[in-house]
């Protein structure tokens, strides 16, 4: 039997954590398996700055998104560590990755680069604005076929 692999995102919202939760309690009592906690961060752009005012503000906004950067990175090396700390010792994996495209093709395209056979996926409550435009979820199910995706509410 393959080890079972599994994708849980995360965009650092309060659902998180329900996910992170339904992850424990469901998928620890699996032998042997694997977790990424899988972000993917718009990158920054590469400016040559010269000096002046404007572009010394420039330089600190450029400061202090980087920053934040690297918070979130460990912010979610953070959750892949409580992981493995509640049952899934050397087998949860964070992933911080630039995104290329829209998140829900980049989380399809890991799941199917990975060979995942979960998903867990946290959704907001509706909003009129999705009634407009599908949502991450949604775009998930509709193309990954043979994946198991469970949507934590």
């Amino acid at each position: 039997m393959s080890i079972p692999k599994i994708l849980l995102p995360h965009n650092f919202s309060g659902l998180d954590q329900k996910a992170v939760s339904f992850v424990i309690q469901t998928f620890k009592h699996m032998e042997g398996a694997d977790i990424t906690v899988f972000h993917a961060y718009t990158p920054l752009p590469g400016i040559e700055i010269k000096t002046g005012m404007v572009t010394e503000k420039m330089k600190s906004s450029l400061r202090h998104l980087s920053q934040q950067l690297i918070e979130q990175e460990n912010s979610l090396n953070t959750v892949a560590l409580k992981l493995s700390q509640s049952g899934f010792p050397n087998r949860a994996h964070a992933l911080f990755t630039p995104r290329k495209k829209d998140i829900a093709h980049e989380i399809i395209e890991t799941a199917r680069d990975m060979q995942c056979e979960f998903i867990v996926l946290n959704r907001k409550h509706e909003r009129i604005t999705r009634f407009f435009s599908s949502s991450v979820s949604q775009k998930v199910i509709m193309t990954l076929k043979n994946t198991n995706i469970c949507i934590v509410t």
